[in-house]
């Protein structure tokens, strides 16, 4: 099944900060809302990302080890993830490693996602994924798929930030969205035998073909894919990712990609943001640090 017609993203950017990154916010929040998928440039410094996708992949390295070793249970390391081949889910402790904090500070506080999330969902938001999705090379062709039903009468469930920590070209598989398909009316058609293929091959597509840094936002209810990684340099594709949940919603109709100590701790937005400007004036970071203690 084709994704349509692709296009790549047209590219947005913000100043840093505090008081127009939470203006921008909402001006971005009516665009997602309607589109259901939003790109956002330099989220990320290009230093901070380099860091993180290095910390990372040291960070599946041993937990590959870990798993091997019998020390803790693949649940406990990564997440379920679509044709798991050369492709995986690695779930990220916070609180233990300060490139994660820092990560997670720029890419929520000093760009326009954290007040797009707020504007939609209130501080009230949870934390409910933290993550990073690594597709290797071989790594094959997702079906089309939301990452939560739509359900009538009911609003967004959460949104999802996937940050590119390398430039994503072509050949590494970026994701591939389908713009305004989080509808009752889309997911109708995508449900019907008879019209699945006609809304997904005329639907033009956007691709995740990002610059390092930058990062596409979605509603979980819309339709999309991880596509094949073909590299000819053998490049791994890295996207750090968190996703937040609105606030009077209960189970998401599917698991969710977080450590489980951190994801029964229900976090807040606004407590973690407050944390994060803590950390950022140096004066600590007391709700992030008890949560690294809880990290097993």
């Amino acid at each position: 099944m084709n994704c349509g017609k692709a296009g790549g993203f047209g590219k947005a950017s913000s100043n840093g900060t505090k008081a127009s990154s939470k203006l921008e916010g909402k001006s971005y929040a009516k665009i997602l809302k309607k589109e259901g998928v939003l790109r956002l440039d330099n989220v990320l410094s290009p230093t901070t990302a380099d860091a993180l996708r290095t910390y990372l992949y040291n960070l599946r390295t041993q937990s590959e080890q870990d798993v091997a070793d019998g020390k803790v249970q693949p649940i406990e390391r990564y997440a379920h993830v679509l044709l798991k081949h050369n492709r995986c889910d690695l779930t990220i402790p916070l609180g233990t490693e300060e490139i994660v904090t820092k990560a997670l500070n720029e890419s929520l506080r000093k760009s326009p996602v954290g007040g797009i999330m707020e504007s939609i969902f209130g501080d009230g938001a949870i934390l409910h994924e933290f993550s990073c999705l690594m597709s290797d090379v071989g790594s094959q062709r997702q079906v089309i798929h939301p990452d939560t039903p739509h359900v009538d009468g009911k609003g967004p469930v959460l949104y999802t930030c996937f940050i590119a920590l390398q430039d994503v070209t072509m050949d590494m598989g970026p994701t591939t969205w389908l713009p305004r398909t989080h509808t009752r009316e889309a997911h109708a058609a995508f449900k019907d035998p008879f019209t699945k293929d006609e809304i997904v091959s005329n639907t033009p597509a956007k691709l995740g073909l990002l610059p390092k840094g930058s990062c596409g936002i979605f509603d979980s209810r819309l339709l999309h894919c991880g596509t094949a990684n073909r590299s000819n340099e053998g490049k791994s594709r890295a996207l750090f990712y968190f996703s937040f949940k609105n606030p009077e919603v209960g189970y998401t109709g599917n698991p969710a990609s977080i450590r489980l100590e951190l994801g029964a701790e229900n976090v807040p937005l606004g407590k973690l943001m407050s944390d994060l400007e803590s950390f950022e004036r140096g004066e600590g970071s007391p709700l992030i640090d008890e949560l690294g203690r809880k990290m097993r």
